[in-house]
């Protein structure tokens, strides 16, 4: 796993590059406990830095040592993640090249000598990483397909800046400031899409692509892989649902089985929903010898409490399970904790037991696999659903019946369920799958920061997402919007973040392209079926659980916000949020004023818009100075 930084000076000393490096690294100590490297090399007008903290997967030894070269130093390789199945890589490159380790780093190395950029396309896995390229004195940064792996970078007057934190950037030195005009994005989103951060001058690599940055310091993203869509990366699938399951099978177990490779111990994060019990069970399946699964729950909520879920699949499956339990009291020291490790402000209160599982998985284990890509590749969302039922609909009736119940909204509150979705239905599509999604919809993002709304339209990535997908049908367009917006942005850092801050790997079989390319393929009555999604990977699951679990409703990793805001946590938010936060001088006070009030009096639930506005005000007290 572990975390890269790096730096192309325009300070030619190597002592000052030396100690900026250390700093860099140090500040990804949590991501790589196991070791640090950091190397200084020369260059036309300067030095270049890369820099390097360790987590131990694979080859615990010594060899395993990054910055890692080739056999004359001229390439030089820093990686943050895992390439799955690089044996087979290896056995090709070595005719030709001297291998002095068993990693799959070394592999990145003798490819880039030998098919230069073009290592990229044939790499598999999830993956952050920077080559430094001395006889050409220029430096490739490139991210994995899917973005599991995350991978920030920055320019100034001192150089070129990068890092797999942002905070790596920031202990170099750079300078950058708040960038309020993606505020009303992070309001909406609970984050701010990539490529832009909530720091202005920071910028994210997209998924999927690489940069060379040479002597003009310049960074312009070029893409090796996108998200398929039929038409684009293959032919449609056109054998029967029977083929179909047998397949899906034999690629889930592929996918599940390349990620069980590791010489350190391995569990599995169970929540018991579809996607995480199809990798429970195909890992119990490989393995044999039973596998950890870990999960967590919450006390006195059994309607956020999937506890029981996930110990009916360990008991199924014959895993050996682990189970705890969230406190509320906990909260409040643990979202300095959860800033510490985004960088940003971060909407989704759902990292706070995210972190804790995987507080308690790395007492037993130094890597787990998750079902985090699922929902995507087979329609696990219900506002998928929506969408499609929508489409159906003549234009001009959604746009008659919407200005209908638009008349019903009372003073910006959101409206019960089928209103809601009759009100979305005359959006188009893109905007429609983003009303879904928002913490705070368009006219509360208008009511709470007026001035950081104007001429910006919140859905913009939603709208430039879909748009990229023109060609395929809806479905596959919303999925594909979906994942690179959603799933990007969210549920991924979410994932990494809070698995890294305890120094602990995890790895997505879901995201794996030979199955999102077949997911993808698939006609849409394989994925959505009558009201609800998943039906190929259900179908293939169902004869081994009892029966109608798996199509039970759909239930998250949900945190009870709304009674821990009006019980235990009350004060909490009263006084984060008093007359004095440092967010109301850029949101409107009566707002926010608004938002306490009404939670509190049960008026309505604004148990998650109260979360964003947290992590909001907290992170403006420690980086808007």
């Amino acid at each position: 796993m572990c975390g890269i930084a790096g730096f192309l000076s325009t300070d030619p000393s190597s002592e000052r590059a030396k100690a900026t490096g250390e700093a860099m690294a140090h500040s990804l100590r949590h991501r790589g406990p196991d070791g640090s490297g950091v190397e200084v090399y020369p260059r036309v007008g300067g030095v270049a830095i890369l820099a390097h903290r360790r987590l131990a997967i694979i080859d615990l030894s010594p060899a395993g040592r990054q910055p890692m070269g080739n056999e004359d130093g001229s390439v030089q390789v820093v990686l943050n993640g895992e390439i799955y199945a690089f044996q087979e890589l290896r056995r090709g490159l070595e005719n030709g090249h001297r291998f002095r380790s068993r990693t799959d780093t070394e592999v990145i190395v003798h490819g880039y000598e030998e098919w230069g950029t073009g290592v990229l396309e044939r790499l598999d896995g999830m993956f952050a990483l920077a080559i430094w390229d001395a006889r050409n004195e220029r430096l490739v940064l490139a991210r994995d397909r899917f973005g599991k792996k995350p991978l920030f970078w920055a320019r100034d007057e001192r150089g070129f800046y990068f890092g797999s934190e942002i905070k790596a950037i920031l202990a170099a030195g750079f300078k950058p400031s708040f960038a309020e005009e993606n505020l009303s994005e992070y309001l909406a989103l609970g984050y701010v899409p990539t490529p832009r951060t909530m720091f202005r001058g920071i910028y994210q690599l997209p998924p999927g692509s690489y940069a060379v940055v040479d002597s003009s310091l310049d960074c312009r993203p070029l893409a090796y892989w996108d998200w398929p869509l039929p038409g684009r990366s293959g032919a449609s699938f056109r054998g029967t649902e029977a083929d179909a399951k047998r397949e899906l099978d034999r690629l889930l177990s592929r996918a599940v089985g390349k990620r069980l490779v590791s010489d350190v111990p391995l569990g599995i994060l169970l929540s018991g929903g579809v996607d995480s019990t199809a990798v429970a069970f195909h890992a119990q399946r490989l393995m044999g010898s039973p596998v950890r699964t870990f999960t967590i729950g919450f006390g006195g909520d059994s309607e956020h409490d999937e506890r029981p879920y996930a110990e009916l699949v360990a008991k199924t499956l014959g895993t050996q399970h682990h189970a705890s339990v969230l406190d509320p009291a906990a909260t409040p020291g643990l979202i300095d904790t959860l800033l510490d490790h985004h960088d940003q402000p971060f909407g989704d209160a759902s990292a706070l037991p995210t972190y804790l599982v995987a507080a308690e998985a790395r007492k037993n284990v130094t890597v787990v696999l998750n079902g985090d890509g699922g929902d995507e590749l087979f329609a696990g969302y219900s506002r998928f659903g929506a969408a499609l039922f929508a489409e159906k609909v003549p234009a001009p009736i959604r746009s008659l019946v919407a200005i209908l119940v638009r008349g019903l909204t009372l003073d910006g509150r959101i409206l019960p369920g089928p209103a809601r979705f009759i009100k979305k239905a005359a959006l188009s599509a893109p905007e429609r799958l983003f009303d879904w999604c928002t913490w705070f919809d368009r006219d509360w993002v208008r009511r709470l920061a007026p001035d950081a709304a104007i001429g910006m339209n919140p859905a913009r990535s939603y709208i430039e997402s879909y748009e990229s997908g023109a060609g395929a049908q809806t479905l596959n367009r919303l999925l594909y919007t979906n994942a690179r917006t959603y799933l990007l942005d969210d549920l991924l850092p979410k994932v990494d973040r809070m698995t890294m801050a305890n120094g602990l790997e995890a790895r997505s079989p879901f995201l794996d392209a030979d199955l999102a390319e077949f997911a993808a393929s698939l006609p849409d009555r394989y994925r959505w079926r009558g009201t609800t999604g998943k039906h190929l990977l259900k179908s293939v699951l169902e004869p081994h659980f009892p029966p109608g679990f798996l199509r039970r409703r759909k239930q998250g990793f949900a945190v009870p916000l709304d009674r821990w805001f009006r019980e235990d946590l009350r004060s909490f938010v009263d006084e984060t949020l008093s007359p004095s936060a440092r967010l109301r001088g850029y949101l409107s006070g009566n707002g926010v004023d608004r938002l306490r009030r009404e939670h509190a009096e049960q008026s309505y639930n604004h148990g998650y818009r109260l979360w964003t506005l947290l992590t909001l005000e907290l992170w403006l007290r420690k980086y808007d100075s």
